[in-house]
């Protein structure tokens, strides 16, 4: 693999972090292209490192630079949140508890 930096001008979007995988969408074709891991992110100046698979030409000035996160980091297990429930039946008939259901989903950071 080789490593490419990309410079920006622009401030880069909150989300990206090292792990993520660049990519790119040639002007030209219109074709999403995978570049590969993201290694290193600076700040001054703007850059991403990225490191380039096999094969793969690095973009230019006029493609469309976008990342994914990557699935692991994303869909793993849970981090730092948590959710307690407890049921309770004041009632002196008996009564049973048929079912329990969730609904899990992504919150913003």
């Amino acid at each position: 693999m080789a490593i490419i930096t990309l410079t920006f001008a622009n401030a880069l979007p909150q989300g990206i972090e090292i792990g993520d995988i660049a990519w790119y969408s040639q002007a030209s074709s219109g074709l999403d292209v995978q570049m590969g891991p993201i290694t290193n992110i600076t700040s001054n100046p703007i850059t991403v490192v990225v490191d380039l698979a096999v094969g793969i030409s690095p973009p230019t000035n006029a493609d469309f630079i976008f990342y994914v996160k990557t699935p692991m980091g994303v869909v793993s297990s849970l981090k730092g949140y948590y959710a307690e429930a407890q049921f309770v039946n004041e009632s002196t008939k008996y009564a049973e508890l048929f079912s329990v259901g969730t609904e899990i989903f992504e919150s913003s950071k």
